[in-house]
């Protein structure tokens, strides 16, 4: 998919060296205390949230669906990076393949694409749960969200497969140390003996059409459900909401302005901010919000959160915490992150 690197390619670029945070490499270890711990929260979240909606057949809905792709996606992201990261912080070991680099490249690159269009999909989910929600099944079908699925997977492919081709295809025949914590599309292009500035001004022109687009749709969907919120008649019902949309753009604010900072700073170049400062900021976006979505998306879910419990309890006592009885369905959905109809809401939690 990546193709063969050019001819012109040096032997000593067979594989690239991996700097970590340059002009931190003396607190590294200390680096990479928090990243294991942000690492294994990520991990055990993501496969938990994976775990219960795969096992209960209630949870075999639509709006699930998306909590499941976005935790598998979190799940890519992290472990595309941060292995490599801890490798580097904890031995000073930062080799890294010349395909192995631009295989993981076009991994998070990718992985970045699906999630920014799982978040405009569950905005557009939220929207159409509190602004629609008598038409929410009909609007929102399994096929529909397929579609969905399949459109955000072929965007992503269709935009970052040219983005890898381009910066692959360069020949590298001087320095080979990669001045970054993992292989980040600018900061190997710039090793380049060619001109670069093509690869270059396509992913500054990608990432802000991509972003762009659904940071403007995602803005708009808000926009609307907060009208809708202010003209519910339940103040309880309105807190809730509020509280629950809440808690999701501060996760897409943790999302999207490291992401968009880092891309604009490493255009003014380590002369207008530090290069130290640029690579945190790079791996914050890739490593916080997958940690924060499954406790975000997946445990503020109150199904979700039910079953979590039944299943610890169950485990550390053998009794079904659950009511027996058949569990009363909500005609309407009120919103992801929130399943209870506005009239539900009001009698629980």
């Amino acid at each position: 998919m990546l193709g063969s690197p050019s001819n012109q390619t040096s032997p000593n670029a067979a594989a690239f060296i991996l700097v970590g945070v340059p002009g931190l490499e003396t607190i590294h270890l200390w680096l990479a205390v928090p990243l294991s711990v942000i690492l294994t929260v990520a991990l055990l979240g993501n496969i938990l949230i994976l775990t219960v909606i795969w096992a209960d057949p209630g949870l075999h809905e639509p709006m699930y669906y998306f909590l499941c792709v976005l935790a598998a996606v979190d799940i890519i992201m992290s472990t595309s990076v941060a292995p490599k990261m801890l490798t580097i912080f904890f031995s000073g070991n930062g080799v890294i393949g010349f395909a192995a680099c631009f295989i993981q490249m076009y991994i998070v690159h990718a992985a970045t694409a699906v999630e920014t269009g799982l978040l405009l999909s569950m905005a557009f989910d939220r929207y159409v749960a509190i602004c629609k929600p008598l038409h929410y099944q009909t609007i929102l079908t399994p096929w529909t969200m397929l579609g969905i699925g399949v459109a955000i997977i072929v965007r992503a492919i269709m935009v970052m497969t040219p983005l890898s081709w381009l910066v692959v295809h360069l020949p590298y025949c001087s320095s080979h140390v990669v001045l970054h914590s993992y292989c980040e599309h600018m900061a190997v292009a710039k090793l380049a003996c060619a001109d670069h500035m093509p690869s270059s001004l396509y992913s500054l022109v990608a990432s802000f059409i991509i972003v762009g687009f659904d940071v403007t749709f995602i803005a708009t969907s808000y926009s609307l459900i907060l009208q809708a919120v202010f003209n519910l008649s339940s103040q309880d019902a309105r807190f809730k909401a509020l509280s629950t949309c809440g808690s999701h753009v501060s996760v897409m604010v943790l999302y999207y302005l490291p992401a968009m900072v880092s891309i604009y700073m490493a255009w003014l170049g380590q002369d207008m901010v530090p290069l130290h400062t640029q690579v945190l900021l790079a791996d914050f976006y890739l490593v916080i919000p997958p940690m924060l979505n499954p406790l975000i998306y997946g445990l503020k879910t109150k199904r979700i959160r039910e079953r979590v419990w039944n299943a610890m309890a169950i485990t550390l006592t053998g009794s079904n915490c659950l009511n027996p009885k058949k569990e009363k369905r909500p005609k309407q959905v009120f919103a992801l992150g929130h399943s209870e109809s506005t009239s539900e809401a009001q009698e629980q939690e």
